[in-house]
């Protein structure tokens, strides 16, 4: 049996924090440029043919998905999925189906974060839920080497976490270079759609903290690096 640890508080807290106000920061700009259309008054839809063309993207295909700011695109597929809201005509929508296509021409390419990143999915898939679970147990029956083993499991979301920045940042540096050469958006619209792409990469920021401070927690945990420990 065990207790709350204070001590946790110390490492969840602002990784908690940060990805709230993202979360809030991407709803509010998101709100606010999916009201404001295009002066091009080019759609998501139009945007994404666009942008195929110019790009020598033509063999990627677009499909919609149900929701609000689900959109992904898939490197299997080759195929951008939309969401509903991404086939509007905003400033919003335009932004989100660029940084999708920056996704697409990142595989084109062969990016080695995004592959990177797409290789140690299973591996992460398993380590996000055994790793902590092993870990604790590890804790509770007095095994070190299994709580280690949990440790390394873990870290595997932490690396995912790690890699997932810069391959994100890229994809909307990418999406704004289109945007611009293309021409779909000019003035105004370009600084909404930089505000919406920032918005967005504040989440990964803060999954990113999450995780490696959760690894910090368990890492204190095993050293006794934290004094004495309460809750247990």
């Amino acid at each position: 049996m065990f207790f709350f640890d204070p001590m946790y508080l110390l490492f969840a807290l602002p990784g908690l924090l940060l990805a709230l106000w993202a979360q809030a920061k991407v709803k509010s700009t998101f709100n606010k440029y999916s009201q404001v259309q295009t002066s091009r008054q080019v759609n998501g839809l139009q945007t994404a043919q666009i942008l195929m063309r110019n790009n020598g993207l033509m063999g990627i295909s677009v499909q919609g998905t149900r929701g609000q700011l689900t959109d992904f695109y898939d490197p299997r597929s080759k195929t951008i999925n939309l969401s509903d809201s991404s086939t509007q005509n905003s400033i919003a929508s335009v932004a989100v189906v660029a940084h999708e296509l920056g996704h697409a021409q990142q595989d084109a390419e062969n990016y080695a974060p995004l592959k990177l990143r797409g290789a140690i999915v299973p591996a992460v898939q398993v380590g996000g839920w055994v790793g902590p679970i092993l870990f604790f147990i590890g804790i509770l029956i007095g095994i070190t080497q299994l709580a280690w083993l949990g440790v390394i499991a873990f870290g595997l979301t932490t690396i995912f976490a790690l890699i997932t920045l810069p391959v994100e940042l890229n994809a909307s540096s990418r999406a704004m270079h289109m945007l611009k050469s293309s021409n779909i958006l000019i003035g105004d619209d370009l600084v909404g759609a930089r505000k919406m792409l920032d918005a967005a990469a504040l989440t990964y920021v803060a999954a990113a903290l999450q995780s490696i401070l959760t690894m910090l927690y368990y890492v204190m945990l095993l050293t006794g690096m934290g004094g004495r420990r309460r809750g247990w």
